[in-house]
C-alpha cells in the first residue's frame, strides 16, 4: 500500500522519523524501513536447506512457514523498521601460551540480551505513542534478518553471507520489527560491491562457501564450534587451527573491514580474558563452573562439553607438549566426546 495523501504521507513521515530518533536513542546505529509485504531471501533460505546445508539446526525446518509469511507474526503488518548496532572493538594483543581464539560477537555481552531489551523497551513505546502492534526479533525469532536488512537498504549481503555496509562494517547485530503502520521505505538493495573479489572465499580453511553467496554450515568452524554438538569430522580438525569459539576470517579478510567501523557500545569491548581463552582451565574446570563463568556471555552457548571439545581440538593443532596435563585430565570426563577429542589432540602432540 502505498500513502497518496499528502496529510496521512506527512504522518507517516512523523512517525518514521520519531522511531528512528527514539532508536537511536536506544543505541541503535542503524535504522531503517522497507515494506513487510513479501518474504526477503526465502528462496535462498530454501536451497540452504533443501540442500541439507544447516546441519543440526532444525530449527531453521521447523520455523520456515513464518519466514516465508510475516503475516503469521504480524497478520496486520505494513512496514519492517531494520535495526543494528557495530559491535566491532580491535582484537586484543595474542597472549600467547596456550590459548585459543573467539569470535568477535562474543567478546562482550550477549548481544540477545542488550538489543532484546532495548527492543522491548522500543516496542512499547511505539505501541503506546504511535497506537501501532509490533513483533520484533533478534536473531532468535523467524525472520531472515539480513535478507530484511537488504531490502531495507541497510547493506548487502557478500559472498560470505554476511550483511555488508560498503566501506564500513560487517561486524553489525541486527533486528527487525514488524510494525503496523506505513513507513515511508528507503533506498531499496545496495547493488553488490564484492565485484570480483573472492577474499573471503579463499581464506576459508574449512572450504565451506559452495560458491559465492552458497554457505555449507556443516564445515563452518564458526557453525561446528558453536551449534555442533557431536564430533568433529577428523579431516576438518586440523584446519579449525586455533579458533576455540566461532570464526571471524572471512570478516577479517574483507576489504570493506579494512578501516573498520569501531563499535560505540561499551558492552560489546573485550570482557577480561574473552577475545582469547585459556583452553588449560577449559579442559580442567568443573563443568558447572565453566558455564557460572560465562553467564551473560555468548561463549556460554556451547556448553561445556563443547568448549571443553573445542579446547582439545586447538590443543591438538598448536602440538604443544605443555597442554598434556589438561588433555589427560580431560580424558577422564563423563562425555565421551569430550575423551574422544582429548585422545585426539594426544595423539596429534606425541
Amino acid at each position: 500500500m502505498t500513502v497518496n495523501n499528502p496529510i496521512e504521507r506527512n504522518v507517516s513521515e512523523q512517525a518514521a522519523e520519531w522511531i528512528r530518533n527514539r532508536a537511536k536513542s536506544f543505541g541503535f546505529t542503524h535504522v531503517r524501513f522497507c515494506s513487510a509485504e513479501g518474504a526477503p531471501g526465502i528462496d535462498r533460505y530454501d536451497r540452504f536447506l533443501d540442500n541439507g546445508r544447516h546441519g543440526e539446526m532444525n530449527w531453521m525446518k521447523r520455523s520456515r512457514a513464518p519466514r516465508a509469511n510475516p503475516a503469521l507474526l504480524l497478520p496486520d503488518a505494513q512496514s519492517a523498521v531494520v535495526l543494528g548496532i557495530d559491535y566491532a572493538w580491535p582484537r586484543p594483543e595474542d597472549p600467547g601460551g596456550l590459548t585459543g581464539k573467539v569470535s568477535r560477537y562474543a567478546w562482550g555481552r550477549d548481544y540477545h540480551n542488550l538489543m532484546g531489551k532495548r527492543l522491548r523497551r522500543l516496542g512499547n513505546q511505539v505501541k503506546e505513542e504511535l497506537n501501532a502492534n509490533v513483533y520484533w526479533g533478534v536473531d532468535s525469532r523467524p525472520l531472515i534478518e539480513r535478507a530484511w536488512a537488504a531490502k531495507a537498504g541497510l547493506g548487502y549481503i557478500g559472498k560470505n553471507c554476511c550483511v555488508i555496509l560498503p566501506a564500513e562494517t560487517s561486524f553489525i547485530f541486527l533486528a527487525v520489527m514488524l510494525i503496523s503502520i506505513e513507513l515511508p521505505p528507503n533506498t531499496p538493495t545496495l547493488r553488490d560491491h564484492c565485484g570480483q573479489c573472492r577474499r573471503c572465499l579463499d581464506a576459508c580453511p574449512t572450504d565451506a562457501f559452495v560458491g559465492p553467496n552458497e554457505l555449507d554450515a556443516r564445515r563452518c568452524i564458526s557453525y561446528l564450534t558453536i551449534e555442533h554438538e557431536g564430533s568433529f569430522p577428523k579431516s576438518i580438525r586440523k584446519q579449525m587451527g586455533r579458533w576455540v569459539f566461532g570464526c571471524d576470517l572471512c570478516q577479517d579478510v574483507c576489504p570493506h573491514n579494512v578501516r573498520l567501523s569501531l563499535s560505540k557500545e561499551d558492552d560489546f569491548q573485550p570482557r577480561g580474558e574473552n577475545a582469547w581463552l585459556d583452553l588449560e582451565w577449559i579442559l580442567t574446570a568443573d563443568d558447572d563452573a565453566l558455564m557460572a563463568h560465562f553467564v551473560g556471555s555468548p561463549i556460554r552457548r556451547s556448553g561445556p562439553i563443547g568448549l571443553k571439545r573445542n579446547a582439545a581440538v586447538v590443543c591438538g593443532n598448536m602440538g604443544d607438549r605443555s597442554a598434556r596435563t589438561a588433555l589427560l585430565h580431560g580424558i577422564n570426563h563423563s562425555s565421551p566426546i569430550v575423551t574422544e577429542h582429548c585422545q585426539w589432540a594426544l595423539d596429534m602432540i606425541g
